[in-house]
């Protein structure tokens, strides 16, 4: 039977639910920012697969008007909005160095085979998502969204140094016990989810793109060719590695001097939903060096690690909608 499209619906152009200070680092970070086009900005799903494993078009009306101030060296006398048409694709080779651009400190300063490790997600074609702008001759990736079973690439030297990493900056012993079990006998049920993108993307995209991420796993389970690779997208627990920062005095019983601060800045407004949903998470200090401004003086740059059991993704779905559409 074929797949049905997703909820048609027009997105409002909305900002992200998380601090004015976030909303303030958002806009310092910015690093690239879309070339201008046409007035109308559409959000084009992927095709869908059907139960054949061929793929058809989802007809989705979605409509996101991205409004951005221009601040390009190379065109200064620009003054105004920038629009652009974003698309959801299918990853592909070509792809590579626009995702391994956005993975630099994704281990923080280590070093280790991130070339691998963008090869994993890029060949992992039937659950993922690039996003980049509709006819783009750059070709440029602007963010992307994937999902690897830990047991299935338990051997690739790129997901060994990612267990390696993680267990060495838990200092926690209950949660450290917890993580080697993920990475043991429940790896085959673990999904790494790994989503990343220009600082500056219209958080209207991230409802859809998450909407597609578990879709799609949905669908794997029960349309790809072997019985090996539908299990191993039976995911029961989902661990998200991010970046946030944390109030220097946000561990302190009496927080008297952060009363009117947040103890943890979101990033990404999605982590602030897996944090309230995980099950477990720990937190741990990055030496990579961060944009720092005056307002993040009291902040330091902090890892922070979250296990969601995968019952819980519809409630994240729904709270990530929510949380968008109320901002």
């Amino acid at each position: 039977m074929p797949r049905k499209p997703t909820k048609r619906g027009h997105l409002r152009n909305t900002q992200p639910a998380f601090s004015r200070l976030a909303r303030s680092m958002a806009l310092l970070n910015s690093s690239r920012k879309p070339k201008p086009k046409n007035n109308n900005s559409t959000v084009h799903n992927k095709a869908t697969p059907n139960s054949t494993g061929s793929r058809r078009e989802k007809h989705d009306t979605r409509k996101s008007k991205i409004n951005e101030s221009h601040s390009s060296s190379e065109d200064e006398d620009f003054e105004g909005v920038v629009q652009a048409d974003f698309a959801f694709f299918d990853p592909k080779p070509d792809d590579f160095h626009g995702v391994k651009v956005l993975l630099p400190t994704y281990l923080d300063n280590k070093e280790w085979d991130l070339s691998g490790f963008v090869d994993l997600i890029l060949q992992q074609t039937t659950v993922g998502t690039v996003i980049k702008i509709e006819e783009d001759e750059d070709n440029g990736v602007y963010g992307f969204i994937s999902a690897l079973n830990m047991q299935r690439y338990k051997d690739c030297k790129c997901m060994m140094e990612v267990k390696e990493y993680l267990l060495k900056v838990c200092q926690d012993k209950e949660i450290k016990d917890k993580l080697r079990t993920y990475f043991g006998e429940q790896a085959e049920h673990v999904g790494l989810v790994i989503s990343q993108r220009v600082v500056n993307l219209p958080p209207q995209l991230l409802p859809p793109l998450y909407d597609g991420l578990f879709d799609e796993i949905s669908w794997a389970i029960e349309d790809e060719p072997t019985e090996e690779l539908r299990k191993s997208f039976c995911f029961k627990y989902y661990l998200i590695l991010s970046k946030v920062y944390k109030h220097k005095n946000g561990d302190q019983k009496k927080k008297d001097c952060i009363t009117t601060e947040e103890a943890i800045i979101y990033l990404k407004p999605e982590d602030e939903v897996f944090h309230n949903l995980s099950a477990w998470s720990f937190c741990f200090p990055l030496r990579t060096q961060q944009v720092t401004t005056n307002e993040l003086k009291d902040y330091r740059s902090t890892g922070l690690l979250m296990a969601v059991e995968a019952t819980h993704v519809p409630n994240f779905r729904q709270q990530l909608h929510s949380l968008l559409d109320e901002s």
